[in-house]
């Protein structure tokens, strides 16, 4: 997360904060973040294999 001192916001005549502008490295960070998050959910909807049973079969192709 961006320290507060590297977050601009761009306000209305009336201050009503209407866009954020960050730093560069700051966006990268949270795109960064964003795409692990992403990544967890996609894998916590996936049923988990018994290591075993994935061993096995890569074992028997000769894969391992």
């Amino acid at each position: 997360m961006p320290r507060t001192g590297s977050i601009q916001y761009i306000v209305d005549d009336k201050g009503r904060k209407k866009s954020v502008v960050i730093g560069y490295r700051a966006y990268l960070k949270l795109t960064e973040e964003l795409d692990d998050l992403l990544a967890k959910i996609e894998r916590g909807q996936e049923t988990p294999e018994d290591f075993d049973s994935v061993l096995t079969q890569l074992r028997d192709p000769g894969k391992v």
